[in-house]
């Protein structure tokens, strides 16, 4: 007998959701059957819905009907009969990175350097992801969700649903932050500060022992609110009174930031992105994690005489997934700065055209199915 549960699928682009009975699923082998008590809303999930063919059409959408959902957290409800270290009962973020599994980069922790690398109820990067697809076809806009054991993060007591459906966005930040070295002590550039990513990008930076934090976004009482999460170390500027990089050059005495973390999203000015950019000192890294989606001209004689790095970083490993629940588990993370606004099920439509509504960055969007 086929067991039922809600879901609100996309049946085509630039049509409604529909909430419908479908078939939940089961759990097999490896893999672990969660029930969902939040989703996070993607702020771009609108513009992907209903402008995707124009922005992307090399990097496919799920076959359709489709249930999508990027971000869920839950409990796990039933497990395959060889998965050994997570048990029903257990409260988890489901991390939607998927891959092969297999090959070189997997099996060193490099699950985005896959071929196969997929966002589970989202989008994928290249026509292998329709293989992933049907493997595993369900997001988190359900009842139910289907994943294998190595996407399952445990989180913390302390933790919420609302908040660990918020990670995969934490997580990016914190990834990319990772790639600085050891960013303790220097000083970074956050460009789209009080946005979904910025907003995450500057808690790490903190916990991370970053001393100086500039933070560029357009609107200044967003900026005002993010100082107010460390006076004296973050520095605000808004990019309609200036370049970016006159002002950062002003506060170093010259030199320019150690580090750039762009967060911009993908229909922000990339030129935004490269006034930021020239910011940085001498030898300073850049990683980009907000996804301009333009291409972007600069002098590569600057470049190479100023020994700069310009690195791309995607989403979360599960391991760094795991780093992040313990540091909220410690209160090393404290998320109770980020306010949810939640949606049930039958409102996903209000959901995603609502999103990005609120005070930036510091609303938390989700569907609780």
């Amino acid at each position: 007998m086929t067991i039922m549960m809600r879901a609100a699928r996309l049946h085509a682009v630039n049509e409604p959701m529909r909430v419908e009975d479908v078939a939940k699923p089961m759990a097999a082998g490896t893999d672990v059957v969660v029930e969902v008590k939040a989703c996070g809303m993607v702020p771009n999930l609108a513009n992907v819905l209903n402008n995707w063919e124009t922005w992307y059409p090399h990097q496919p959408l799920p076959a359709k009907p489709a249930i999508f959902g990027l971000d869920p957290a839950g409990i796990v409800h039933q497990v395959g009969e060889q998965v050994v270290a997570i048990k029903p009962g257990d409260r988890v973020y489901v991390n939607p990175l998927r891959s092969c599994g297999a090959c070189h980069a997997c099996v060193s922790g490099h699950q985005a350097k896959c071929e196969y690398f997929t966002f589970n109820g989202y989008f994928g990067f290249n026509r292998n992801s329709l293989e992933i697809y049907k493997r595993y076809s369900e997001g988190g806009f359900a009842q139910f969700m289907r994943a294998p054991q190595n996407a399952i993060v445990k989180i913390p007591d302390n933790m919420t649903y609302p908040q660990a459906a918020r990670m995969g966005y934490l997580g990016t930040a914190y990834s990319a932050l990772k790639k600085f070295g050891v960013p303790a002590g220097r000083s970074l550039i956050i460009n789209g500060a009080t946005g979904t990513l910025g907003v995450g990008a500057t808690l790490f930076a903190l916990a991370m022992g970053v001393s100086t934090i500039y933070a560029v976004a357009r609107g200044k009482p967003l900026l005002e609110r993010l100082k107010q999460l460390a006076p004296n170390r973050i520095q605000t500027f808004s990019n309609q009174d200036g370049k970016v990089a006159d002002w950062v050059r002003s506060q170093t005495g010259g030199l320019g930031a150690d580090f750039m973390l762009d967060c911009l999203g993908a229909v922000a000015d990339v030129n935004a992105m490269k006034d930021a950019m020239m910011g940085v000192k001498r030898g300073g890294r850049i990683v980009n994690i907000g996804g301009t989606g333009s291409d972007m001209l600069f002098n590569t004689k600057w470049w190479m005489d100023n020994s700069m790095e310009l690195l791309g970083s995607a989403w979360l490993t599960t391991a760094e997934g795991m780093e992040i629940a313990e540091m909220v588990g410690s209160g090393a993370i404290d998320l109770s700065v980020l306010e949810a606004r939640t949606y049930p099920l039958e409102q996903i439509n209000e959901a995603i055209n609502g999103v990005a509504s609120g005070d930036g960055g510091f609303t938390n969007y989700v569907l609780e199915p």
